[in-house]
C-alpha cells in the first residue's frame, strides 16, 4: 500500500464532449507531481461498449514500452452510460498466462481509497502504484466489477489474449486458476504511466487498424508501434521515447465510426497523455474506402492541419505518415485511389507537418503500386502481417523523430 505521505493528493479526471471541461485537469494541467516525471508507456484508446460484466473479474494483459520506478493506471468508462463501480483494481508482473508474478502483486487506490465510482463520460488515473517495471514487460491490470454499471467501455481489437473470471472479487489472486474464459478485447483500462522513466518522453501513434494491429499475429506484440518501441529502446536514454498506441480498428479522421474520429479523439488519446513530444498520424483510408466515403482532399488537408495546430498549441510535433495501398481490397475503385494519391501528395510535400514518414512507398507493390506487396499482405490486400508490421516501423526515421522530441 502507499503510504499516507506517498499518497498522491490529486485526482486526474478529465471530461469528454467539446474538450477538456470546466474543472477538469490533465496530467500536464496540474502543479509538478511531487515524486518526479511521468511518461506514457502503453495505451488502449476506447472503441465501443460491450455487455455489462456484472460480478466478473478482468484481466487485462499490457505489453509496456519503457520502464520506470513506479506505475499508475488509466481507468475508462468513457463511453459507458452510467457510473462505472470498481471495488478492486490490482496491477501485477505477468508471469504467463493469467498468472503473476509472485510479490509483484498490488493493489491501485484512487485518492487513498482501493474502490471508486467513475461517472459516465469520464477517464480515472489511479495514485502512485509502488510496482518498478522494466522495459516491455508485460503488465496485469485487474479490475472486479461488483454490479451492472451498463455497457463497458472497452477496446475491441487488441490483438492479445486476455481473462475473465466469471464471479467473485479475484482481483488480488496471484494464481490466474480462477480466470476461466478468455477475450480479445481490453476493458476498462486505457493506459499506462511509468514514473521517472530513462526516457525523454513518448510518441502516440494516432490511428485505424492499420496502427492498431490487424493482420499481425495475436499476442506476439508485432504491431508496428511495438516494433517501433523495439527500435527506440535499443537507443540511449536521452533519445529513448515511450509508445503509445491510439489505433482503433475501422476508425476514421473526418466522421465517427467505430470509436470517435481521430480529430474528436484527439485530446483524449494523445493531447493529453502523459510526456507527449511527437505525434505520428496515419488516419484516412477509411473515410476513402467507407461508406459514404470522403471524396473531397481538400478535406483530409483542413482536418490535418486542425490537428497539427492542436497538437502545436501542447508542445506537440506532429509526423505525418502517407496512406498505405489497398488495391484488390472491398471498397476499392480507380476513383477513391486518386483520392488516395492527392491526399499523399499533400502529405509527401509537409504540409503543416513537421515531419513525413513514407509508408506507402516502404510498402507498395512496384509492380502494382495501388497494392501491398504480396510479401507484407496478411491476405486481406489491406492489412500488414508480421514483415508488413516490421517495414512500417522501419521506416520511422528515429533520427528525426528523437530530435522533435
Amino acid at each position: 500500500m502507499v503510504g499516507a505521505g506517498r499518497v498522491v493528493v490529486a485526482l486526474l479526471v478529465f471530461v469528454l464532449g467539446a474538450g477538456v471541461g470546466e474543472g477538469a485537469a490533465t496530467a500536464e494541467a496540474l502543479a509538478p507531481d511531487p515524486f518526479g516525471t511521468w511518461t506514457g508507456t502503453w495505451e488502449a484508446a476506447p472503441s465501443g461498449t460491450a455487455p455489462a460484466q456484472p460480478g466478473a473479474s478482468l484481466r487485462n494483459v499490457v505489453h509496456l514500452s519503457v520502464g520506470g520506478s513506479a506505475t499508475r493506471v488509466r481507468l475508462t468508462n468513457r463511453l459507458g452510460t452510467a457510473p462505472l463501480r470498481l471495488d478492486a483494481v490490482t496491477v501485477a508482473l505477468r508471469e504467463a498466462g493469467p498468472d503473476a508474478v509472485p510479490g509483484s502483486m498490488r493493489v491501485a487506490t484512487f485518492a487513498g481509497a482501493p474502490t471508486v465510482t467513475i461517472p459516465a463520460g469520464q477517464d480515472l488515473v489511479s495514485d502512485l502504484v509502488p510496482l518498478a517495471v522494466p522495459d516491455r514487460a508485460d503488465l496485469l491490470v485487474t479490475v472486479h466489477t461488483p454490479d451492472d454499471s451498463g455497457p463497458a467501455t472497452y477496446h475491441r481489437a487488441a490483438g492479445q489474449t486476455n481473462y475473465r473470471a466469471p464471479q467473485g472479487s479475484r482481483a488480488a489472486d496471484v494464481d490466474g486458476s480462477a480466470y476461466t474464459t478468455i477475450t480479445t478485447s481490453w476493458y476498462y483500462v486505457t493506459g499506462v504511466d511509468v514514473l521517472d522513466a530513462p526516457a525523454a518522453g513518448s510518441v502516440v501513434t494516432l490511428g485505424d487498424s492499420l496502427t492498431d494491429g490487424n493482420g499481425s499475429t495475436r499476442d506476439a506484440n508485432h504491431r508496428w508501434p511495438d516494433r517501433l518501441a523495439e527500435r527506440l529502446g535499443a537507443l540511449p536514454p536521452y533519445s529513448r521515447l515511450g509508445v503509445l498506441n491510439a489505433g482503433i480498428s475501422g476508425n476514421r479522421l473526418l466522421r465517427d465510426g467505430v470509436g470517435p474520429s481521430a480529430l474528436s479523439r484527439l485530446d483524449a488519446d494523445a493531447l493529453s497523455r502523459s510526456g507527449v513530444r511527437v505525434l505520428i498520424v496515419l488516419e484516412g483510408i477509411n473515410d476513402i474506402k467507407g461508406t459514404p466515403n470522403a471524396t473531397d482532399p481538400g478535406a483530409f488537408e483542413s482536418a490535418y492541419r486542425t490537428l497539427v495546430t492542436s497538437a502545436h498549441a501542447h508542445g506537440i510535433r506532429v509526423i505525418g505518415a502517407t496512406l498505405t495501398p489497398y488495391g484488390g481490397a472491398g471498397g476499392f475503385t480507380a476513383a477513391r485511389e486518386a483520392v488516395r494519391q492527392k491526399i499523399n501528395v499533400f502529405i509527401r510535400g509537409g504540409g503543416p507537418f513537421d515531419g513525413v514518414v513514407d509508408f506507402d512507398a516502404a510498402v507498395r507493390d512496384p509492380e502494382q503500386p495501388d497494392r501491398i506487396r504480396p510479401v507484407y499482405d496478411c491476405g486481406d490486400h489491406l492489412h500488414f502481417n508480421d514483415a508488413g508490421m516490421r517495414a512500417l516501423a522501419d521506416t520511422v526515421d528515429l533520427s528525426g523523430l528523437t530530435a522533435l522530441s
